[in-house]
């Protein structure tokens, strides 16, 4: 169940995002990456080795939407909530 959740996390915030202008091309990248990545987590065989660049790039993200974007930052709390629900 919690990777169904952060799965719509995802769509919600790439949601937020597409409806926000102030957003950099480097910031999108990072979430396009993180993304990726928690896809890659959340299928049948797990990529741990990702476990590590998952949690740094969510806390990255939450900083960088803190100041401008406080619905972004809600969506990346939640993510990285999710994401400790799965161990990670």
């Amino acid at each position: 169940m919690p990777d169904q959740e952060l799965k719509k996390l995802l769509v919600q915030l790439h949601h937020e995002l597409e409806h926000t202008d102030s957003v950099s091309g480097e910031t999108l990248a990072l979430v396009r990456e993180l993304d990726a990545d928690i896809h890659k987590l959340v299928a049948p065989t797990p990529r741990p080795e990702v476990f590590e660049s998952v949690l740094e790039r969510a806390r990255l993200l939450k900083t960088r939407f803190a100041a401008n974007h406080p619905v972004a930052e809600r969506f990346m709390a939640q993510i990285m909530d999710s994401l400790a629900k799965l161990g990670i």
